[in-house]
């Protein structure tokens, strides 16, 4: 399974899979996937908000 980081801002919320964070920040699944989208990216631009990032994948092709 992928694993993953979520970031507000710099702050690091979570890590695991995208099912661990859902569960350790009570959220559902779609919306910490969502969190990789490249309309939240987009949003990203401020301190507040979130970003999931994969942590298997090389620093060039995640694209922030």
């Amino acid at each position: 399974m992928k694993e993953y980081a979520l970031y507000k801002g710099e702050e690091i919320l979570a890590m695991g899979t995208a099912d661990e964070i859902a569960k350790e920040l009570n959220i559902k699944i779609e919306t910490v996937l969502w969190y990789r989208t490249p309309s939240q990216i987009k949003r990203s631009k401020s301190d507040n908000c979130r970003i999931l990032v994969p942590l298997d994948e090389d620093e060039d092709e995640v694209q922030i």
